[in-house]
């Protein structure tokens, strides 16, 4: 039974670091730019960006 009083505050605690890390992600910036390397790993598609041709 004692063991359960610990299962609240972890509980709690996970809660709070799952919310600060998801927004730690929304604030960061990473997916402000669409059709960045953020969204390029979101799709699932093998087509080329302009950004991945070799220079010439």
């Amino acid at each position: 039974m004692e063991s359960l009083y610990l299962l609240i505050p972890l509980s709690l605690v996970l809660v709070f670091v799952i919310g600060a890390i998801f927004w730690w992600a929304t604030r960061s910036g990473q997916f402000d730019d669409m059709q960045g390397p953020a969204h390029r790993i979101l799709m699932d598609d093998d087509a080329t960006h302009e950004d991945d041709k070799p220079p010439q």
